[in-house]
This record gives structure tokens, C-alpha cells and sequence, in this order.
């Protein structure tokens, strides 16, 4: 361990990732290591005035690497993003992509990674059967991504959500050779993060790892990851939330983050599926929508994952190692962090559920749910979640 006691480390799971503070330094290393010599920088707006994009830019101009910059990103971003992206990566002549943000900047950048070669449309190669095999693989340029939050994980991803605008569907837009080159973990690059975006991102990685551990299949390399990034996440959230200048809770935060994002290959489930259509139709922080609704899907699927939650709360020693108390846990850590309760806080009403049930049973996050979602079940969760009624667990 360095100087410090903080942990840093090149590891290779599944892409090359490289943890440490002060390791965006290396950036122009990572880019001649993926063979990219003129990156297309692709961040958002609030990371310009924040001075990161600035920092990213200086550290490839140090390596004499030249560089563009595209940020015409949204929260929720959506294919007329990625169209104005590839614009900006033919226009200025660029060879390769580094991505600098949360999951929205990172799954731009991937998708147009994938897009700028490609002659069909982007929804060709959602993520249904085998569409990826559409795509000529010879034509996906290379990615380098530095998340700035500890959320999606996307970093370490072989897909990237995109809102279809036409239709309210955010899709998941899938293939292989989406995963970055290289990804740059720096702790640092996370210190700046307000406390309210530290929780929302830090209880999307929660689900992510959750979510994996109790989707359908069998899958016990996914499982053991997301374990372990959730004993991260319980031990590190608050305390990254508390004190944002806690080097040691960020980079935890991080690694459980990306944790889950290599676990939930496994698939995700319920929460994902009544979350994306949130966010599509009014635009609400993906992890944010994710953390409120966790605790009424955990209790709908509680029925048939209830060996797999004591396991649980045993390995994060919740004290009497039960379900209930994995849903005691996860309502008392989102009330420390300041997760609002119900989806009417995020202005979702009883009205809106009719439009949000189709896209929620459409939706690829839905079949991995390990109980199976009917309409009307959908409903019901909506309804629970818009007015805050939880079951007695």
C-alpha cells in the first residue's frame, strides 16, 4: 500500500482498470496503450464549471496528444445526443473517445464509440437476442472512460442506456466491444461531488449489486461480486456522503460501483424496469428513481428470495440475519442518506401510471426479475411507491 494508506491497484476485471488518486495523470498512457492519438473528450456542462474537464483536457495535452470536446449531454441522454456526438467526432477528424462523468457521459461516448462507423439506425442493436451482431465490429472505435461518480459503473459496461425520444423507451444499446479500453478510477476526480449526488449515484450502485445478486439464473462468479460491492457500499456510502473529502469511502464507493456493473451481467430485475420509464418521461436522476423505488419491489420479490436475503444479512452482519432485516437496512440507510420516500415526491401521481405500466413490462430489466411482473403487479407498485405504502416486513 502507498504512502498514505491508500489503496491503488491495476487489475484486468473484465477491461483494464486503473484505481488510485492522482491516476488521471496517466490518461495519456491509457490512450496510446487503446491506440488513440486525437481522443474526442465527451463529458457534460456541470464538469466544465466544475474545472474536471479542464484537468482531463491538461492531462492529455501533457502527454502532446491533441483533443476535442463535446458536451451536449442531458441527464437522461437520448439518441439526438449521440447524433450530435458523432457530428463532433467526424468534424473534428478524432481516432477514439475518452469519456469524463457519470453513467450519461459514459454511455454517450460508448454509443458513439459504436455509432460513428455503423450505417443503421442506433436502435438496430438494442439489447434483444443477438441484434449486436448487426454492427461491424471493425468499425467501433476505441474508449478510454473516468467515471466522476460511483453509480452506474459504465466504466466497466458492455452497454449503454439511451433514451428513445420517439417512442419514451430508454433502451439499452448492447455490444461486446462497447467495453472501454481502459478505465481510469480516481478517487479524486469524486471529491466534488455534493452530498445529494454522492447518495443518489452511491444507492444506484446499491441496486445494481442487489439486483444482480437476486435476479433469475444461476450466476455465482455475478453473485460473489455483488456481495462483496454491497458490504462496500453499506460500509462507505454514508461515510462518503458525510465527509466528501474522504479519500479512502470515494474510492470504495468507486470499486463497489463498478462491482456492480460487472455483476449485474447477470441481468437486473424490477426496479430497473419501473425506473427507466420514470426517468424517460420526467426526466428524474436514474439512481435517485432507483433508491426510491427499491424498498416496495424488495417486498414484492421478498416471497422467493428470502435464502438469498438472510445469506445476506449474514455476510453484512445486520444483526438478527433475516430478510426483513436487508429491508430494514435498506430503508435506514436511504433515510441517512436523504432518499425521499415515495415516487410523489419526484412528482410521479396515481394519473401517470397507465402511461408508465407498458413501458415498465417492456422493458429488457423486467425478465430478469426473480419474480415474474404481470400488468397489474406493475401497477400495484407504481401505486405503492407514488403514496409511500410499504408492506410490514
Amino acid at each position: 500500500m502507498p504512502e498514505g494508506g491508500l489503496p491503488r491497484g491495476d487489475w484486468s476485471y473484465p477491461t483494464a482498470i486503473r484505481f488510485g488518486a492522482g491516476r488521471l495523470s496517466e490518461l495519456p498512457d491509457a490512450c496510446r496503450e487503446a491506440g488513440i492519438e486525437h481522443p474526442l473528450l465527451v463529458s457534460d456542462p456541470g464538469l466544465v464549471e466544475a474545472g474536471l474537464v479542464a484537468r482531463a483536457e491538461g492531462a492529455i495535452t501533457s502527454g502532446n496528444l491533441k483533443t476535442g470536446l463535446f458536451t451536449g449531454i442531458q441527464g437522461n441522454p437520448t439518441g439526438a445526443n449521440v447524433e450530435a456526438g458523432i457530428r463532433a467526432f467526424h468534424d473534428g477528424g478524432h481516432d477514439g473517445l475518452v469519456a469524463l462523468g457519470g453513467g450519461s457521459a459514459i454511455d454517450v461516448a460508448k454509443t458513439i464509440a459504436l455509432m460513428s462507423g455503423q450505417t443503421r439506425p442506433v436502435w438496430d442493436f438494442e439489447d434483444r437476442e443477438d441484434w449486436w451482431r448487426r454492427a461491424d465490429a471493425s468499425a467501433i472505435r476505441p474508449l478510454i472512460a473516468i467515471p466522476t461518480t460511483a453509480g452506474t459503473g459504465s466504466e466497466v459496461g458492455r452497454a449503454a442506456v439511451i433514451n428513445d425520444e420517439t417512442t419514451g423507451h430508454k433502451k439499452l444499446i448492447f455490444h461486446p466491444l462497447l467495453l472501454p479500453r481502459v478505465a481510469i478510477l480516481d478517487p479524486e476526480l469524486t471529491v466534488g461531488l455534493p452530498p445529494a449526488i454522492t447518495a443518489a449515484t452511491g444507492m444506484d450502485a446499491l441496486v445494481h449489486n442487489l439486483e444482480a445478486y437476486i435476479a433469475r439464473g444461476h450466476h455465482p462468479i455475478a453473485e460473489g461480486i455483488a456481495l462483496e460491492g454491497l458490504r462496500l457500499i453499506a460500509e462507505n456510502l454514508e461515510r462518503a456522503c458525510q465527509n466528501g473529502a474522504d479519500l479512502h469511502a470515494r474510492g470504495a464507493m468507486l470499486v463497489g460501483s463498478a462491482m456492480g456493473a460487472i455483476a449485474f451481467q447477470k441481468g437486473l430485475g424490477g426496479v430497473h424496469a419501473l425506473a427507466h420509464p420514470v426517468g424517460s418521461l420526467f426526466d428524474t436522476h436514474h439512481g435517485l428513481t432507483n433508491a426510491v423505488l427499491l424498498p416496495y419491489v424488495l417486498a414484492f420479490n421478498m416471497p422467493v428470495v428470502g435464502d438469498k436475503l438472510a445469506r445476506l444479512a449474514r455476510f453484512l452482519d445486520l444483526g438478527d440475519h433475516t430478510p426483513q432485516a436487508v429491508m430494514r437496512w435498506a430503508l435506514e440507510l436511504r433515510r441517512a442518506v436523504g432518499i425521499p420516500h415515495d415516487l410523489g415526491a419526484l412528482g410521479v401521481s396515481e394519473g401517470d401510471i397507465p402511461r408508465l405500466v407498458p413501458l415498465a413490462a417492456d422493458d429488457q430489466a423486467a425478465a430478469g426479475n426473480p419474480r415474474s411482473l404481470s400488468n397489474q403487479d406493475i401497477a400495484a407498485l407504481y401505486s405503492d411507491a407514488i403514496v409511500g405504502r410499504l408492506a410490514d416486513n
